[in-house]
């Protein structure tokens, strides 16, 4: 080597992997996950299963939420990307006339972001995480994305108009997933051609490594505890009205309630708070609000109650009741019935009966031996049929079907990619 002739250097450590990195994530497709809030209650849950899914099977992931919040974290742990992008998001209120202007006037302001974001993204696909944000399915549509709706809603006791009026967003969706048969049937019902673009995959729910088994003797007071939102379809009241119908029988209970209300249902909270007051319950029922960690609550109760009066799509609450052993009362009702089937530990009760959800927790603790043991061993085949391995990887597989197809269709039209000449 001549004077003045530079050595060749040698790579810095680890300057190989992080050039394969990066040259993986240039050459990865990306798909753009659309979600309509950014807490961390149901659906919130499944989308995060829903995005490691997606990146194990080599897609970049960008989601995209109204506004920041919980759920934002979690999905930036898991190697996503996010990106915070005005959304109108459906909801009833959207059916009065007041509320379909301002619905109106939002997707009218959305249009520009939402395009920016999916060109600047370059996804090649859509993924919109229930049906209540539709314009993302329009927009990845008229940008010639490929398209894929998972359906979390279920309005099968809702008019028939209202349950059509519902389903016409998802004739713009190339795929559809659904997370149960009932929601299925609804939709099926509302627009029977969707059933041929629907695939049912129950979610993934994960629960403890560990669960530990429910107390030998149930000395008292009776822990009940009742895990989701502070919502009148979701039954907190139920169970306020049951505990205080099992005090009045001379049965010492606790009843915690684990969760919050959507802002705008403060005036719920109130009321429940007044129906504690009123039946003499307030050193026996505690408000816990929100917490992101349902286990330890699991862990510390005897008997959880999932009381929802109206349909439910499915149950994830009923799913994480039995991945933590403990036996469960549930409304007999939609979603919740086939989540909790085949479960000797669950017990179904008639929705909105706060008599018969008493009765079903005097059952269960004046058999606690059986119901404890049943627990133990329905937790093994919830683990088994709610495993996220296997809800990542059905995901994905829908996603890259549907991305690999050549056609774009629209109901039972079809619309062919034009042919170079």
């Amino acid at each position: 080597m001549s004077d003045g002739e530079a050595a060749p250097r040698s790579p810095e450590p680890g300057s190989e992997s992080r050039g394969r990195t990066r040259e993986r994530r240039r050459k990865a497709r990306t798909v753009l996950v659309a979600h309509p809030s950014a807490e961390l209650y149901g659906s919130d849950r499944v989308l995060l299963e829903s995005v490691s899914g997606l990146l194990a099977a080599g897609w970049q992931v960008v989601a995209t939420v109204p506004r920041p919040g919980p759920l934002v974290d979690e999905l930036v742990a898991r190697g996503a990307g996010v990106e915070i992008c005005p959304t109108p998001v459906l909801r009833k209120s959207a059916l009065r006339p007041a509320g379909l202007v301002r619905f109106a006037l939002e997707v009218a302001a959305s249009v520009a972001p939402a395009c920016r974001l999916l060109a600047r993204t370059g996804a090649e696909a859509v993924y919109v995480n229930t049906v209540t944000v539709p314009t993302w399915m329009l927009w990845g549509r008229v940008l010639r994305r490929r398209v894929l709706c998972h359906v979390h809603e279920a309005e099968g006791s809702a008019s028939p108009l209202l349950r059509r009026l519902l389903a016409l967003p998802l004739l713009l969706a190339h795929q559809v997933l659904v997370n149960s048969t009932f929601s299925l049937d609804v939709l099926g019902s509302a627009i029977p051609t969707l059933r041929r673009r629907a695939t049912v995959i129950y979610n993934g729910v994960p629960g403890p490594s560990a669960p530990t088994p429910a107390r030998a003797v149930l000395t008292p007071p009776i822990r009940l505890l009742f895990v989701g939102r502070l919502s009148p379809r979701k039954g907190p009241q139920v169970a306020v009205a049951a505990a205080a119908e099992l005090q009045r029988r001379g049965v010492e209970v606790h009843l915690h309630l684990l969760g919050a209300v959507f802002s705008g249902y403060e005036w719920f909270e109130a009321q429940l708070r007044q129906a504690v007051a009123a039946a003499g319950l307030v050193d026996a029922v505690r408000f816990l609000g929100f917490d992101a960690d349902v286990w330890p609550h699991l862990g510390a109760s005897d008997i959880v109650v999932v009381p929802s009066v109206l349909d439910e799509p499915f149950g994830n609450t009923a799913v994480e009741a039995m991945l933590a052993a403990r036996p469960l009362v549930v409304s007999a009702t939609s979603g919740l019935r086939e989540a909790a089937q085949g479960y000797p530990s669950a017990v179904f009760v008639t929705p909105d009966q706060p008599e018969a959800l008493a009765e079903a927790v005097l059952d269960v603790v004046a058999n606690w031996p059986v119901y404890r043991e049943q627990a133990l061993a329905d937790s093994a085949r919830a683990r088994a049929r709610h495993s996220v391995e296997r809800y990542r990887s059905e995901v994905a597989a829908v996603v890259n079907r549907a991305a690999k197809s050549p056609s774009l269709s629209l109901g039972r039209r079809r619309l062919s990619r034009p042919r170079s000449r």
